[in-house]
């Protein structure tokens, strides 16, 4: 769909949205002010954050907080372009996405994140949980 098809995604979350993850991803931008029109509509459940995308930590972070307190998961994304760095498997597991989207561990700068990612479960022992499908609201 369109990222400005906002009758599209309506009717599709409508349709499949209590079966599936319908991530906005082009709809949202990581964008709080198209996330409320989203939201208010009834488009999409989930939201792909790219942390670099808004602007700052801050608004990422309320993108994401709007998110949850809708209903909706949100996905940490890699960008395009990306390094070893691994900030976002940190703010990944930080602000509970839940879900992280840097692609197949086939690059040193992915593997790099997973390996993050298992660093801090391996720090966190017990309490480190992941939901699984429990992330989701479906019907």
């Amino acid at each position: 769909l369109d990222e400005e098809d906002w009758e599209g995604w309506q009717k599709l979350t409508k349709k499949l949205g209590g079966k599936v993850q319908l991530v906005g991803d082009d709809l949202f931008v990581t964008n709080t002010e198209r996330l409320e029109k989203g939201i208010r509509f009834g488009c999409g459940n989930s939201i792909l954050i790219k942390l670099n995308q808004i602007g700052s930590v801050s608004e990422t972070m309320n993108a994401i907080r709007m998110a949850h307190k809708a209903g909706y998961t949100a996905i940490a994304s890699h960008r395009s372009g990306e390094t070893e760095d691994t900030t976002i498997a940190d703010l990944s597991v930080a602000l509970n996405t839940c879900q992280i989207k840097t692609g197949a561990p086939s690059r040193s700068e992915r593997v790099a994140k997973y390996n993050q990612l298992l660093r801090i479960e391996e720090q966190l022992g017990p309490a480190a949980v992941y939901p699984g499908f429990g992330a989701f609201n479906f019907k």
